[in-house]
Parts: structure tokens; sequence; C-alpha cells
């Protein structure tokens, strides 16, 4: 009779476990695919892999303000910029350890997507959309006319001739221990982002989306709340911006400009915003995609014209992304199979 009784509390967690099978697949693809695809592919294709990698991890931060507050952000390649910068300075200045020099430059980003972030305390939609984006702007044209800190003289460190490459860090010497480095970086951001959309920090956001004057009403700080957010977003850009430094070595204006953070964005909407497997997807659609093409004979440029598509569709009729379709279409297969049994 006791055994009896014991059974039926198991019960309930049937749901939670189908709930979760899909996110376990996906984590353990993509677990092995960080094994053993740098041991599969050519050096050239494992530092594709590494871009795309570390754009996902750019990309977290604008599904963050677009999936929990609604906000449109188009600065996020700016942002990486400024990361890079702080992080090449660091390294040039001081010769301190890159994970010094990292979190330099991904504090800086997160206090400039602070500050930049303050019109979304008065607006939002288009005219904000508008402003990130003329920040973005703003900053091509600064970055284009002082370049990066390379070595050289001086307090911005830049030599118009010759250029220092940063080292890359002590445990990522070779292309595969990078692209490992860079995929262990991301985990952690993906978990710092998690752990905030899970505390009081995601419940204050999914109140200020529902309503401003709701939160407000309920004790919730809007401001110090979308700051913060902003703060978070600006700061996996500035790590990005750091590991793109590392790989490469010395950065470049030409690789910053305004348009590729709308370029990000609307990938981040194709991807899928909801989940951090949508940000996988949008960095592999980012930097992937174009590669392939290339590498098949065919212009680099038509990725435009797909992504369009692409676009449409997920706005249409796809607006949690292709993760959303892909986790969708594994709960069903699991819960036609649970079904089955």
């Amino acid at each position: 009779m006791s055994s009896m009784e014991a059974s039926p509390p198991a019960r309930p967690a049937r749901p939670a476990a189908r709930s979760a099978g899909p996110a376990i697949a996906v984590a353990a693809v993509l677990v092995a695919a960080v094994v053993f695809v740098p041991m599969a592919l050519p050096s050239l294709w494992v530092k594709v892999l590494t871009s795309a990698a570390i754009y996902a991890i750019a990309a977290s931060g604008i599904a963050l303000l677009y999936a929990r507050l609604g906000l449109v952000s188009l600065m996020q390649v700016a942002l990486i910029g400024v990361g890079g910068w702080v992080t090449l300075k660091m390294w040039h200045a001081t010769g301190l350890p890159f994970e010094i020099d990292m979190l330099a430059g991904a504090l800086a980003a997160g206090l400039t997507g602070a500050i930049l972030g303050l019109p979304a305390l008065r607006m939002r939609g288009l005219y904000f959309a508008l402003i990130t984006l003329m920040a973005a702007a703003a900053f091509q044209i600064f970055i284009t006319a002082t370049q990066f800190p390379n070595g050289g003289d001086g307090w911005l460190g830049v030599s118009r001739n010759t250029s220092v490459f940063m080292d890359r860090p002590a445990l990522a010497q070779t292309d595969a221990a990078m692209f490992r480095y860079v995929v262990a970086v991301a985990a952690l951001a993906f978990l710092f982002l998690y752990l905030n959309r899970r505390g009081r920090p995601g419940r204050a956001w999914a109140l200020i989306r529902k309503s401003e004057a709701c939160a407000m009403a309920a004790g919730v700080n809007v401001a110090v709340y979308k700051l913060w957010a902003f703060a978070l977003s600006g700061f996996v850009a500035g790590l990005a911006g750091a590991l793109l430094a590392a790989t490469i070595g010395v950065l470049d204006a030409r690789s910053f400009p305004a348009a590729d953070s709308v370029m990000l964005f609307a990938l981040t909407v194709v991807g899928g915003a909801y989940s951090f497997l949508g940000q996988v997807l949008t960095g592999l659609l980012f930097r992937a995609v174009p590669a392939l093409l290339n590498d098949l004979g065919v212009d680099g440029d038509i990725a435009f014209v797909i992504f369009g598509a692409a676009l449409l569709h997920a706005l249409i009729t796809a607006p949690t992304g292709i993760a959303g379709q892909i986790l969708g279409g594994l709960g069903r297969l699991g819960r036609r199979r649970d079904r089955d049994h």
C-alpha cells in the first residue's frame, strides 16, 4: 500500500521532462560539434565557425532587448567595436592577460550601451531604432578617423604603416583551440543572460514589456531595469569584440559598418530571438552562409537576397524564428513518441 501511495507524485514531472527534451537534444548536438567539428573541418572553416560563434554572442544582446523589452537596437556592431578597441588598447598599453583585457572591453561596452540606451527611457519603436542606428553611424565615422590601437605611438597607439598583432589567449594558440575557447565564453555569456532572465530582472522586464504603468504600479524601477538590459547587451557585445580582436590580432574600421548592425538585428529575428539556439543560428547565418556561397563559387552578396526573403518569412509566419520552428518540431515529435508508448 505504501508503494502505491508513493507513485502518484512522480507523474507531474513528465511534462517538464518532455519540454526539456528538445533543449537537451540541441545541447548534446552543440557539445558534439564543439568537440569534433574542429577535427573534421579545414582551418579556413574552423575560422569561419569561430567568427560565427563570436557574432552569436553579440546577437544574444540584441535578442535580450528585442524579446524581453520589445526594443529594436541597431548599434550592436558598434558596441562590438568598442569592446575590441578597449581590449586592444589594454593589451598594447599594459600587457595584462587577455582575460583581464576582455573583461575591461566588455565593461566599457556595457557602460557605453547603458549610456546610449538612455533615450529608451523616453521613446521606443521607430524613433529609438533610428537613434541607435545614428549612434552606430557616428561610431563608424569616429573609428574611420582614428583607427584601432595597433601598437603605434601616442595615447591612441595608432600607426598608419605598421601593426603589432595581439597575441591569442594562452589557452587558444591554435585555430581549433581558439574555436573551443570562443564557444566556452559564449556558453558562459549565455548562462549569465539566462540567470538574469530567470531572476528578478527577467520578471521586471516581463512587466515592463506588458505595460510600463503596470510595472511602476508593481514597484518596478523601470529606468534601472531598462538600463540594466542595455548594459548587459553592451557587455556581451564587448565580449564579442574582445574575442574578435584576439582571433584576428588586429581590427580594422572597415569591419564595423553601421549597415552590419541592421543585418545582425534582422538575422537575430530570422534565427530566433527567444532561445539561445536562435542566436547560434544567427551567427551561422551572418558568417557561415556567405562563406559557403563563396566556397561554392556563388557571389556572397546573394546572401542578402536570401536573408531578405527569410526575414519576410519570419515576420509573417514564424515570429519565433528558425529556432522556434526547430524546437517546436522536436517537441511535437517527443509528444508523439510519448503517445505511441
